[in-house]
Parts: C-alpha cells; sequence; structure tokens
C-alpha cells in the first residue's frame, strides 16, 4: 500500500473529523471503512418513496458548544429543527420528557405552574441522595408510577435489562420539565443539515489529502499497510484486541434491527418519532421520516426499531461488570504507542452527536499541541 501519515479506522463522526483535520494541515490520511458507505451511523439516503431517511435510526444535533457548532457549519447549511417525542401510554398520548402535560394526561391532574408540578413531582418521588442504579434514578426524580409506566419497560426493551441492572447515569440523562416545554433538548443550537448528513460528511472528507477504502475490514489488511505515524481506532474496543479478555466475560452492546415499512397515506403518525414504553409490543419506537425537513411524497416510510443483542454493535451497555471488563482492555490500549482509541465503541461510552465531535477535535488539538511543544524544546 502507499504510504500515509494518519491511519483511520472508520468513516464516522470521529474518523472524519480526524481525518479533515489531519489533512487540513498537510498529512496523507487513509480512511479504511468495513461499510460501503462513509458517514457511519449518521449515514442517510433518498429512499424509493423519494423520502430522507436515515439507514440507522433518527440522529439529532444538539449543542450548547461554539466550537462545534461553528465546526459543523463550516460543511453545510443547517435549518432549524426542534425535535419533539411522544409516547403511546395506557391508551393516551403523552409528551416525553415528562413535563405538565404528561402528568395531567396520565393521572387527570390539574396542574397549572412550574410551582404546582415541582410540588408534585416532591411528593411522589423516593428519595435517594445517590442513587445507586437506574431504577434508584428515576424513582429519585419522578416516583413510582411514572416509573412504572414509562421508564421500567422500555429501558427493558432498549437494553434488555431493567433500570436497576444499569448505571444510574444512564437514565439520569433523561429530562424531567417542571412547565409544558415539549422540546425533547433545550440545548442553544437545534438544527438539521439541509440535505442530509451524508453530504456533510462527503464535504468534510473532500480534501484530496484523504482517501478512503470502503468495504475494507481493517483487521483483513493490517498485516499489508504500510507504516503511518499515528493510528486512530473508532471500532469495538475488544475487537481490536481479538476479545482476549472475553474468556473472562465478553463485552456487552446493544444492536437494533431497523424494519422499514411503506404506507400510502399523506402521514402515518402525528409526529416524527412516537415512543412505546409498554409491553404491548415489542419495539421501542416508531420514527417516520417525512416530517423531518417538511419532506413531500404521496407515501410515507415509517421505521419500527426494535433493539437487539446480534448484529452491529451501537451501543455499550453501561453497568458494572460490563465497566470492569472494559478497564482491561483499557490498561492493554494505553500500553500502545501512536494508537489511538476514539468514539463511543472505542471507549465503551455514550456519545451525543456534538460529543463526538468535540471529543475528535480536542484530540487532535491536544496531540498537535504535544508534537508541537517536542519540536520546539
Amino acid at each position: 500500500m502507499k504510504q500515509y501519515d494518519i491511519l483511520i479506522i472508520g468513516a464516522g463522526i470521529s474518523g472524519a473529523v480526524l481525518a479533515e483535520r489531519y489533512a487540513s494541515i498537510g498529512k496523507k490520511v487513509l480512511i479504511i471503512e468495513k461499510r460501503n458507505h462513509i458517514a457511519g451511523n449518521c449515514f442517510d439516503y433518498m429512499d424509493e418513496n423519494g423520502i430522507l431517511v436515515s439507514k440507522y435510526g433518527a440522529h439529532l444535533f444538539h449543542t450548547n458548544d461554539e466550537e462545534v457548532w461553528e465546526y459543523v457549519n463550516a460543511f453545510s447549511d443547517w435549518y432549524d429543527w426542534e425535535h419533539k417525542v411522544i409516547a403511546r401510554v395506557d391508551g393516551k398520548t403523552v409528551p416525553i420528557p415528562v413535563n405538565i402535560t404528561t402528568v395531567n394526561t396520565l393521572f387527570d391532574e390539574q396542574i397549572a405552574t412550574e410551582s404546582e408540578m415541582g410540588a408534585w413531582l416532591e411528593n411522589n418521588r423516593i428519595n435517594f441522595e445517590k442513587p445507586a442504579n437506574g431504577e434508584e434514578a428515576v424513582l429519585n426524580r419522578v416516583g413510582i408510577e411514572l416509573y412504572e409506566k414509562m421508564f421500567k419497560h422500555y429501558t427493558k426493551k432498549q437494553w434488555d435489562k431493567f433500570p436497576a441492572e444499569l448505571d444510574a447515569s444512564v437514565l439520569e440523562r433523561i429530562p424531567v420539565r417542571q412547565n409544558y416545554d415539549d422540546r425533547y433538548f433545550s440545548d442553544k443550537h437545534q438544527a438539521l443539515p439541509k440535505g442530509g448528513y451524508t453530504q456533510l460528511f462527503e464535504k468534510i472528507l473532500s480534501n484530496p489529502n484523504i482517501e478512503i477504502m470502503l468495504n475494507t475490514d481493517f483487521f483483513d489488511v493490517k498485516d499489508e499497510l504500510c507504516s503511518y505515524e499515528k493510528l486512530f481506532y473508532t471500532g469495538p474496543v475488544d475487537r481490536y484486541f481479538e476479545f482476549k479478555h472475553s474468556l473472562i466475560e465478553k463485552l456487552e452492546y446493544r444492536s437494533i434491527n431497523f424494519v422499514s415499512e411503506t404506507h400510502e397515506t399523506e402521514f402515518f403518525q402525528e409526529n416524527s418519532v412516537v415512543n412505546y414504553p409498554g409491553t404491548e409490543v415489542d419495539f421501542t419506537r416508531i420514527i417516520e421520516y417525512k416530517h423531518f425537513g417538511n419532506q413531500k411524497s404521496d407515501k410515507t416510510t415509517v421505521v419500527k426499531e426494535f433493539t437487539i443483542d446480534e448484529g452491529e454493535p451501537y451501543y455499550p451497555v453501561p453497568n458494572p461488570r460490563n465497566q470492569e471488563i472494559y478497564a482491561l482492555y483499557k490498561a492493554e490500549a494505553d500500553k500502545l504507542t501512536d494508537v489511538y482509541f476514539v468514539g463511543r465503541l472505542a471507549n465503551y461510552k455514550y456519545f451525543n452527536m456534538d460529543q463526538a465531535f468535540k471529543n475528535a477535535l480536542e484530540l487532535f488539538a491536544s496531540l498537535e499541541q504535544s508534537a508541537a511543544a517536542l519540536t520546539s524544546a
């Protein structure tokens, strides 16, 4: 193979940002991508109904970080999108996150003010000063009834674990509102790229210093690679080390089975995303992509999401046992020189999209500052 300065495994957010940054300072970059496309899980495309759909589930960009916002705007125009989610619960439709409307609808309450909502939550919550797991985290915020209706079984479907089997941090991320705000996020910047995410990644990776090998598994070709200055790996950390600690126990990941349907109607549901927290169906949510960007078509495309154990890994499963196993791989990774593990799967940690951008930008900056310091020393 040709000589490259930077070798990157994976063309998702982390890999693309690092490739762009190094290419911008004149480095020759090779990206090796196992899939047949760039953009990782953000990949979207125009389907047979003329609707822009995401192959791996809806991705909603939101951030308060001005550096990240400036970076992504350098490669695409964006349109404002304040994401909203609704849920079918007990035959009723309620907004997520939990807010005044959610409580009034489910419990026939007449709450009207933030103070009244705060009092309702206080009366219903079960106090845990330091929640030890996801169940205690939810009970500490909303109490047993909302926990049973909206969190317990949805979590089981999503993770194949009840909240008590997961770290508190998993469910502490979920917002609870004491007003009528029904936006899923409250960040300053909430937007989607005009034309989709794939075109955003195409522009990020358009530097002539970047070459991309698609349909190529790094582990099939790694012995053929020439030397390089740095390697950035964005895949599952245990795969890099050939699952050497799997005799102890295998790191757990969750995958998703996406089942697409076409309906001969203008719209299938009233919102882009409808969650199903109960046990009456096996899927976690239905996404109707036509809602995003005010798309027009005589038909509509909906995707049901079934979270499963086997398949392409999407989510690390954060609980104490998995963290112990990951720590063994982290110790192996720390021994390596000029090999860096970046992103959700490589760090066995959940990142929002903006956090993934930020993490890659900061890694590049720190490595280049260290290199500059060594050069000047």
